[in-house]
């Protein structure tokens, strides 16, 4: 796997950690850009992506216990509770299988993002328990074997691994970080999950062509998304939130992210973002709406 991402990540081996208890932030991630160039003979898609992280999302809580446990809090935690198996559980047993079972651990999932909304919740959730896990047991960030893990965990689980603005090829798992601005950021999803699996079945398989080069702005506004119009075909409320995004005062991109639905809006001001949070709650009170910002 190509190491350029590795300067990102801290190099030095850490010392296993005195606090008792971790706390890993899970940010949500965003596809500034998404062109899908090819179906692959492994069932998967051969992609080019802009990845960006914001400054919000869910959060993972770790701590030592008589036995394992896993539980589930806050706003969407109603919509992963009927399920048998979780990231978050799937990247701990991954990182024991490697590294050694260690102690029993606690695990709280803080679940804030909506699920199956194309903003990475679940593959931020194991990221976020990989990094915690190495933490707890002395493991550096950036050993190959948490990297490898990551990658079998899922396509998008390496870049929120590393969490910073980057180039994804291949999968999505061949990473180049690139640097981007503290741009305010406003999400917002119609409340409709999106099949990843249906959207990508969807793609007309059309090559329309390369990601751009230079800065991060300039690659996301000459990109596109070549999942939007499956996800679109899905879920007509798509149209109605880029159409209510395009239409705010001070909008400087707006896109859907991934396979979908959440949308996102880039802006200068975050008085504007302000402004266009409160004209899309009045209007859709019963959209999930949220102010952040590029971390």
């Amino acid at each position: 796997m190509p190491r350029d991402w590795s300067a990102s990540l801290r190099t030095d081996p850490l010392r296993r950690n005195a606090d008792p208890m971790i706390v890993e932030p899970a940010p949500a991630k965003l596809n500034l850009a998404l062109h899908v160039r090819a179906r692959r003979t492994d069932g998967y898609h051969e992609l080019e992506t802009l990845f960006a992280f914001v400054t919000d999302g869910d959060t993972v809580t770790i701590t030592p216990a008589e036995r394992d446990g896993f539980a589930i809090t806050g706003p969407f935690a109603a919509g992963l509770s009927g399920e048998g198996d979780n990231l978050v559980t799937r990247a701990r047993d991954a990182f024991r299988a490697r590294f050694g079972p260690g102690d029993a651990l606690a695990i709280v999932l803080d679940k804030h993002l909506p699920v199956a909304s194309g903003i990475g919740g679940g593959s931020a959730d194991a990221a976020a328990t990989l990094r915690g896990m190495a933490r707890l047991h002395g493991v550096a960030l950036d050993d190959p074997a948490l990297m490898a893990i990551a990658d079998r965990l899922g396509s998008d689980v390496p870049a929120c691994l590393v969490g910073r603005t980057m180039i994804g090829r291949g999968r999505g798992e061949r990473l180049t970080p690139i640097d981007a601005p503290n741009l305010p950021v406003l999400l917002v999803n119609p409340g409709v999950a999106v099949s990843t699996a249906q959207v990508f079945a969807g793609w007309d398989r059309v090559d329309r062509g390369a990601i751009g080069e230079g800065d991060v702005l300039s690659i996301a506004s000459a990109g596109r998304n070549d999942l939007e119009p499956p996800a679109r075909a899905l879920a007509p409320a798509i149209d109605d939130v880029l159409a209510m995004l395009h239409a705010v005062p001070g909008v400087r991109l707006a896109r859907m992210s991934g396979s979908g639905a959440t949308c996102f809006a880039l802006f200068d001001d975050p008085a504007a973002r302000a402004e266009a949070a409160v004209t899309i709650r009045a209007a859709q009170p019963g959209w999930w709406c949220l102010e952040t910002a590029l971390a």
